[in-house]
């Protein structure tokens, strides 16, 4: 089996597909060709965030983690075992999982990794697994087959700081509301601080579209999507909406009183000498950004081990394109995984990637619709739900429950509950399962 990329989603299928006895042929055009946001040529580097985001059973992304150890993730363990305290989210020492990831792959007998561009589909079938930052030769290679149909968004990347270089006695660790250890650091503002951190946000220079342009994308103009908004795009919408939004200061009192805003930090890896600016991923310059977020209370001082950056994602009109079985109509032998594909996120990625290797080694039939992935599955698939947009983990997806339940966390859980039975059946028909939520939960 050929598999193009090894990113989450390819590293995913290469080494369940390797696990099964397949042969595995995993093309990686990382180091000798770099993409715009990679810093490295090990698989499965993470390059936004370092968060897989929350593991509790009351939401979504935890219910997929659930959904996805039942399946027999390969990855999931794996970024587990590089965890990084991050409260109730899987956030990892992103080089120490890539590490991890590619001494896997490396080792085993049945996955031959190969360094080198693809810039056209093999004859031969495999999984395109290429992600958002598909090369331009493999781009134009697929726009000969399949049409104008690939779709793009930009994504922007937060910066990292260097633990030493931070003003400790003005930066507080806590976790919002006491839940559980403080994992984050904490920067508190003064009204006056943050109206200027969001007024110079407002008048930093930033990157233009038609430097992202090329021959196969021309005219753009900056689309986003939701969960990637940079932050000044975000104080664009008011003055207001960062201390409401991710800045929001509830949960965060010092010594017993309130800050009018907080921007927390988030660990990079666990020996804890970086931090990631939480929220913070930006289109702004480099020099600006020195500037502005030097304007954050106790990074006056900041080292950027990490500017934040922007970059144009690329993914298919899934819909359009997509077979029931994750193939491409005009390739029925080739699968598409990950980000180019039409999803969303870390684990939505790692998700896909596990489905059509499933789908190819054990005909694995559509999941049940109560299931978090047998609906990003069904998504990426329907051509009736209108303009396509990357999909990612969230409940609206799911089928309401009847009756209805009124208490948020209570429904929730009762979702999660009834979604990983549900896929328990569907995968051990002959034996009801009824595990709580919470016994599958890490």
């Amino acid at each position: 089996m050929n598999i193009i990329g090894a990113g989450l989603a390819g590293s995913e299928a290469a080494l369940y597909l390797a696990d099964k006895g397949f042969g595995v042929r995993l093309f990686e055009m990382r180091p000798h060709k770099m993409t715009p946001a990679h810093q490295s040529g090990l698989p499965a580097e993470l390059v936004c965030s370092n968060s897989l985001k929350s593991t509790r059973a009351d939401t979504p992304s935890g219910m997929l983690k659930a959904e996805l150890r039942l399946l027999g993730s390969k990855l999931l363990p794996i970024a587990e075992s590089c965890a990084v305290p991050a409260g109730h989210a899987l956030a990892v020492d992103r080089d120490l999982f890539a590490q991890k990831v590619f001494e896997k792959i490396q080792a085993h007998p049945k996955i031959e990794l190969i360094r080198e561009e693809v810039t056209e589909l093999p004859d031969s079938p495999g999984i395109l697994c290429s992600g958002p930052l598909t090369s331009d030769a493999l781009a134009a290679s697929l726009q000969k087959i399949l049409g104008d149909t690939q779709l793009y968004f930009f994504d922007a990347i937060a910066p990292i700081v260097s633990t030493d270089s931070l003003d400790m006695d003005r930066i507080y660790s806590k976790d919002r509301y006491d839940k559980g250890d403080p994992d984050y650091l904490n920067c508190a503002f003064s009204r006056e601080e943050y109206y200027a951190f969001v007024d110079a946000l407002l008048e930093g220079e930033k990157h233009e579209a038609h430097e992202f342009e090329n021959e196969y994308f021309t005219n753009l103009k900056f689309t986003y999507y939701e969960n990637c908004m940079p932050v000044e795009e975000l104080a664009k919408r008011g003055r207001d909406t960062l201390r409401h939004g991710v800045m929001r200061p509830m949960g965060l009192e010092r010594d017993g009183v309130k800050p009018f805003a907080v921007l927390q930090l988030r660990t990079e890896n666990q020996v804890r000498n970086a931090y990631n600016l939480v929220g913070c991923q930006t289109m702004l310059r480099y020099g600006e950004q020195k500037r502005i977020f030097r304007l954050i209370p106790g990074l006056e001082k900041a080292e950027f081990l990490r500017y934040g950056s922007i970059h144009r994602n690329s993914y298919l009109n899934a819909p359009e394109l997509f077979n029931p079985n994750l193939t491409l109509k005009p390739r029925p032998d080739f699968y598409v995984a990950g980000q180019l594909g039409g999803v969303e996120g870390y684990m939505e990625s790692i998700a896909t990637g596990l489905l059509v290797a499933k789908i190819h080694a054990e005909s694995l039939q559509l999941l049940p619709p109560e299931t978090i992935l047998g609906q990003l599955w069904r998504r990426l698939i329907d051509p009736t739900m209108g303009k396509f947009q990357p999909v990612n983990a969230n409940f609206g997806l799911l089928p309401a429950l009847e009756p209805p339940i009124r208490d948020k966390k209570a429904k929730k859980l009762a979702l999660a509950e009834r979604g990983l039975t549900a896929l328990q059946d569907f995968l051990n028909p002959d034996k009801a399962s009824g595990l709580p939520v919470s016994e599958q939960m890490p």
